[in-house]
């Protein structure tokens, strides 16, 4: 396989030369179409008068038409999907040159009381929620987003021979994004599934026969008064009996129109989608699960999804005037579409959720799929039942450029404590982050951001980021021991690694030092895991009571009264600190 840069902008040329020959193909089916057109028009002069010579002559004029007119919808629809293909190689190029502010933030999903993810911005502007997201349907996203925030760490093996295997399907993934793009949608699938779901019928089950009945019989009407037997005031009685027979359920009919059109563009969304899952060869194990999950009726979901498309889209047809008043007048046709649009229901209300869940999961994994092809220097960490949870080298965060980017090896045992203290602006803050997110793209399968990564499964939390709150009238102090409190009940039922910065910084020195001792020795009797961030150097004097606990520091050198960082892990306590020198240097003071 190419490299990522490399693939994409070949990929994006080959697509704009499709686009350029399928434009010319359009065009010139455009000037024959017309060309039919007229010769058409031109042969029907000629032949005016002569029977059958003019039928035959109009017949097949506009077959022809018709045939044409249905390669240059092909035709179009085609170019629509290149074109979609070139924005998402576009994209990527883009994202490759660390050019993604553009992409949406996912800031619908950010969450200060989760265990992490507002801590080690998952969500919002830079986030890895925008680096990696490439969903097109609402529901995608949010599969995305949950993957990076429930914190599982069950299957990971399974999720990284899944994502190994999507990140090989380049263009299929790129198709099926492409074919994602074409109809936009407002409704999500689960407002759709509840409506479907607890429909209850309306209808009188009589109204299907009636139907039928009526329509022969409309049949018989229009050949007797064809052929002269009746009069054609027995058609127009019937019409307007025809017309009667719908109005009595006209309201019914109006709250079903107004549900199905809701859930139109998404089944249009949905079935090619569905289809190029379908006819996919998958080999691990999820994948192959999820497809049969759609596989599991007598027909393919994609075709009962197209057939539910099809039924609502005869239904929108009542918006036509023409269609609308002498369909029901003599075919009673809005009568016909409730029973179709009630018979799919009652058909496939108990299934059609979890197709839709199986489209959300394709699109949102295949969003960590392109992560993964798009940095193949990263690394599937190796899962381990050793007493180490994470052994790591040259561990460094994804976001940060890689000429820039300072990596660090990391070794932590099971039930041990790192107290890390170091000057302002030193690293401690990224490596925080770093870490933490280097579990979560672990468990959610993930390559991560190192030269090797062993690693032992466990849940992540954190305290980071805590901040006062106005509306519900909370200091800064009393938030930080609201999380601090919900950390400890965490940790009570299961493992977790845990991640702090800074703890007790709404209080006085003194007391801050008492309490952020007491809080870690609760923590090291837990039986904990994790990383603690501190200015506080006598934190590190628990090295010396407690076995699990080690100090180590990122330092910051004065050089020529230039202040220079590092951004490398050692082992020890941080000397050099750095305020004072910084509100000289910035004439602060």
């Amino acid at each position: 396989m190419k490299k990522p840069l490399e693939f994409y902008t070949n990929h994006k040329a080959e697509l704009e030369a499709k686009t350029k020959e399928l434009k010319k193909k359009s065009a010139n089916l455009s000037v024959f179409r017309f060309a039919v057109f007229l010769a058409t028009c031109f042969l029907i002069y000629l032949t005016f008068g002569k029977y059958p010579d003019v039928f035959i002559i109009a017949f097949l004029g506009l077959l022809l038409f018709g045939f044409l007119v249905t390669k240059h919808v092909n035709l179009k629809r085609k170019r629509n999907i290149l074109a979609e293909k070139i924005k998402i190689n576009t994209v990527e190029v883009e994202v490759l040159n660390r050019n993604f502010c553009h992409l949406e933030t996912g800031s619908a999903f950010i969450n200060p009381a989760h265990f992490y993810s507002n801590d080690i911005d998952l969500f919002g502007n830079g986030s890895f929620f925008q680096y990696i997201n490439r969903t097109k349907t609402k529901d995608g996203k949010g599969v995305l987003a949950n993957c990076l925030t429930e914190n599982n760490t069950a299957t990971i093996l399974e999720k990284q021979e899944m994502l190994k295997e999507l990140s090989g399907k380049v263009k299929w993934r790129q198709h099926f994004s492409a074919l994602a793009s074409l109809v936009a949608t407002n409704s999500t699938s689960k407002a759709i599934v509840r409506w479907i779901s607890g429909y209850n019928s309306v209808f009188p089950k009589f109204l299907k026969t009636l139907q039928i009945i009526f329509t022969i019989a409309s049949l018989v009407l229009i050949g007797l008064v064809s052929f002269g037997l009746i009069p054609f005031t027995y058609i127009v009685i019937w019409f307007f009996v025809g017309l009667f027979i719908t109005g009595r359920f006209v309201l019914k009919i109006n709250h079903l129109y107004t549900e199905a059109s809701k859930a139109r563009d998404t089944f249009k969304q949905y079935y090619p989608l569905l289809n190029v899952i379908e006819n996919e060869a998958f080999t691990s194990k999820i994948l192959k699960e999820k497809q049969q999950t759609i596989n599991s009726e007598n027909k393919k979901a994609s075709a009962i999804f197209k057939e539910f498309a099809r039924i609502l889209d005869t239904f929108d047809q009542r918006n036509n005037i023409i269609i609308a008043i002498f369909g029901n007048g003599l075919f009673l046709t809005e009568i016909y579409n409730v029973c179709k649009v009630e018979k799919w229901i009652f058909s496939y209300k108990h299934t059609v959720e979890s197709w839709f869940e199986v489209v959300a999961f394709f699109d949102a994994k295949n969003s960590l799929a392109n992560f993964a092809f798009n940095h193949p220097k990263f690394i599937f960490p190796e899962i381990t039942s050793e007493k180490s949870v994470i052994k790591a080298t040259n561990l460094g965060h994804p976001l940060l450029n890689v000429a820039k980017r300072i990596d660090n090896d990391f070794n932590i045992n099971k039930e041990e404590f790192f107290i890390v203290t170091g000057a302002n602006m030193a690293g401690k803050s990224t490596f925080l982050r770093t870490v933490s997110l280097s579990i979560v793209m672990a468990n959610c399968g993930l390559p991560v951001c190192a030269e090797s990564f062993q690693y032992y499964p466990i849940k992540l939390i954190t305290s980071m980021r805590t901040t006062d709150s106005l509306t519900e009238d909370e200091s800064y102090f009393y938030s930080e021991l609201k999380r601090l409190k919900f950390i400890v009940d965490e940790i009570e039922d299961e493992d977790y690694f845990i991640i702090l910065d800074e703890i007790l910084k709404g209080t006085n020195s003194k007391d801050k030092a008492i309490g952020s001792k007491k809080f870690v020795e609760k923590l090291t009797k837990s039986k904990s895991t994790g990383i603690i961030a501190t200015h506080d150097v006598s934190l590190c004097t628990l090295e010396d009571e407690f076995f699990g606990i080690k100090n180590y520091y990122f330092d910051a050198e004065i050089n020529n009264n230039e202040l220079h960082f590092d951004y490398k892990l050692k082992n020890g306590i941080c000397k050099n600190m750095n305020a004072s020198f910084l509100l000289k240097k910035m004439e602060i003071v």
